[in-house]
């Protein structure tokens, strides 16, 4: 099984970048970004007066695509190599543990589930992803199957979480979870099946009190139905943490010194200003920016590059310090952060194991090539019989890799993002010949369609012997890879003022070092902006509070990629704001996902399929696919004016 496993996974196409193992030197360094986004605060000091020494088994946003195949059964081998170093050790996760795709639709998520329970998960946090598809399927994950009645349990039962889910800003009280909030501050192990605001974790005698916290952009990036979410300004993270530190205090009460919170917020700097306000807090794990925080001489796999300092200290609200953990997402890496505390129960030492592992061949051999479980062997196996299915179903090629990787679809125009909104427009003018515009997040596009090889370098998909998938064709299962969530598809009529305000949000959060999922990528318009300038900003009713600057040009375009039609110039709308403009957009985003402003009362219709049956229906029709991704300072279609000039309104744009 584990041979068949390891040749699936490196046939498949549809992987993440680096999933292949790395080869080469196994001490060899990381590779290191010439400014690392996140670097830790010199000022934070530790006193060294150790009294007892934890080890703590991390990740996040496990989020299993394909690459999991082999990704998750590597993870679980490093994690049993490292786990028995030391016998005082935890292990937490903080959030996203599965997302729509190829891989959770096999078994609607049991496997994810599986697969979390037989790596000793004690406590997670709520992320988004795990509501995509709405409260009633997290309920059925976390409860557990009922024999018939008068049949005794048996093992082959759907165990449901053997973890509780954590979550101090979520109010679960008028929705489908309520029935599985428990009492806070309870003994995690005792509380499996459950929801509450913390934990407590036991290990070796010592205990930790874990907190967890969720993104309150949670309403515009998922389903919660009816949770409420506080608070209701995503960006005052004060505010969080006076909703957060009454937890905190709780645990403190019972005499609990040692204080894990982890936090699913999708961008690691909110997690870095939050330790600076919580008191009480020992480490935070973080979770939703898939940021690879590692020391400077960790292996990494081939192509990944280390973001931060690991870990990143900072001090808390009362000077105490905070160590900051996170590593990428997918299975790819085990973090382990071996920290010392004083008798206080503060911070006292960070040993130098602590760091990112990778999860590959040299990383299992490297932690002693301990066995993977073979719960998690048995859980992936299950689901590869209809993955290769799937890649036996072609519908194009492509003589280039198709960039579909976070941080490039929420930061700049990539192919992928071209071809699948390409794609959008041509259905949509099947319906409606007047559709101008085709417009999505970045932040739907989930992965790259191609593969990486062993020395880094993206390649177009690989063949398949097993399935008889020829190198550079493109599956069923690379596109719903890439698209995992398969949002529908609604044209909408926007004046041409509101055209630019969406084009101006698409743009609002753009800063180094963030990943915004509003990030647009877009068909049939081509436009420029100035990230230094105001962005829009929105009140917590969705109305305009200030009016974004950012859009400097914009141009609709004709098939050729000419300028058929002067939308902003200087910054200013030209023509008739009120001239009407059909855009085809995600189902998700004219319901106002990812805070998009589409007006509540625009003229729309709302098309049968969606965006996975308009991609491949499109590769159907163009053949082969040969642009190649170009860099931020190439891009035409979006083009950010700190890295290039503004020639919108000048060549055609392809």
């Amino acid at each position: 099984m584990k041979r068949h496993l390891l040749l699936l996974a490196l046939l498949l196409a549809a992987c993440a970048p680096g999933s292949e193992d790395t080869g080469g030197n196994p001490t060899a360094p990381a590779p290191v970004a010439s400014d690392l986004a996140f670097t830790t605060d010199p000022e934070v000091t530790l006193s060294g007066d150790t009294q007892s020494v934890v080890q703590i088994l991390h990740a996040s946003d496990s989020e299993a695509g394909i690459a999991a195949l082999e990704d998750a059964p590597r993870f679980s081998a490093v994690l049993n190599g490292l786990r028995d170093d030391y016998g005082m050790t935890l292990t937490l996760f903080s959030g996203d543990l599965y997302i729509p795709g190829p891989f959770f639709s096999t078994t609607t998520g049991q496997a994810d589930v599986r697969i979390m329970n037989a790596l000793g998960v004690q406590a997670t946090a709520f992320g988004n992803h795990e509501f995509d598809l709405g409260t009633s399927t997290v309920a059925d994950l976390i409860a557990a199957e009922e024999p018939d009645e008068g049949e005794e349990p048996t093992a082959d039962l759907y165990p449901g979480t053997t973890y509780p889910y954590l979550s101090s800003n979520l109010d679960f009280s008028g929705s489908d979870l309520a029935d599985f909030v428990v009492p806070d501050g309870q003994d995690a192990s005792t509380i499996p099946n459950s929801v509450a605001k913390s934990a407590v974790v036991t290990s070796e005698g010592e205990t930790f009190g874990v907190v967890g916290i969720t993104t309150p952009l949670l309403p515009s990036i998922s389903s919660p139905g009816g949770i409420i979410v506080s608070p209701r300004n995503p960006e005052d993270m004060e505010a969080l943490a006076a909703i957060v530190q009454p937890v905190i205090d709780n645990l403190s009460a019972q005499g609990i010194n040692k204080i894990v919170v982890l936090a699913h917020m999708q961008q690691l700097t909110y997690e870095l200003t939050l330790a600076t306000l919580l008191r009480d807090v020992d480490i935070i794990i973080a979770g939703g920016s898939h940021t690879l925080i590692a020391d400077d001489d960790d292996r990494l796999r081939a192509g990944d590059v280390r973001a931060g300092d690991y870990p990143l200290l900072r001090a808390s609200a009362t000077g105490e310090p905070v160590a900051v953990i996170n590593t990428t997402s997918e299975y790819r890496y085990v973090g382990r952060l071996v920290a010392g505390f004083d008798a206080a129960g503060v911070l006292s030492e960070v040993r130098e194991e602590s760091g990112a592992y990778a999860a590959d061949a040299e990383g299992v051999a490297a932690t002693g090539s301990a066995a993977p479980a073979p719960e998690v062997v048995a859980a992936t196996g299950e689901v590869q019989a209809i993955i290769t299915e799937l890649d036996s179903q072609i519908f194009g090629a492509t003589e280039v890799y198709l960039n579909g990787e976070r941080e490039s679809v929420r930061t700049e125009e990539t192919n992928l993002g071209n071809l699948s909104a390409d794609a959008q427009l041509v259905v949509a003018r099947e319906v409606d010949p007047t559709v101008a515009v085709s417009l999505k997040n970045g932040g739907g596009i989930r992965a790259p369609i191609g593969a990486t090889a062993p020395d880094g370098t993206p390649v177009p998909p690989l063949a398949n012997p097993l399935t008889g998938k020829e190198a550079g064709q493109i599956s069923l299962l690379d596109v719903q890879n890439a698209l995992r969530f398969d949002n529908s598809l609604s044209i909408v009529t926007l004046t041409a003022a509101q055209l630019k305000d969406v084009l101006e949000h698409g743009v609002a959060a753009s800063e180094p070092g963030a990943t915004p999922g509003q990030f647009p990528q877009v068909g049939g318009v081509s436009f420029s902006f100035n990230p230094s300038l105001p962005g829009s900003v929105y009140s917590e009713e969705g109305e305009l509070v200030t009016a974004g600057e950012r859009v400097r040009s914009a141009a609709i375009l004709d098939d050729n990629g000419a300028v058929a039609e002067v939308l902003v110039k200087n910054g200013q709308l030209v023509g008739d704001p009120e001239r009407p403009i059909r855009v085809v957009t995600l189902g998700f985003l004219a319901d106002g996902g990812d805070g998009y402003p589409f007006p509540a009362d625009a003229q729309r219709e709302d098309l049968e399929l969606g965006e996975q049956e308009a991609l491949a229906a499109y590769l159907g029709e163009i053949g082969a696919f040969t642009s190649a991704d170009t860099t931020a300072a190439e891009d035409a279609r979006i083009q950010n004016l700190a890295l290039r000039e503004d020639a919108v309104l000048g060549a055609a744009v392809k």
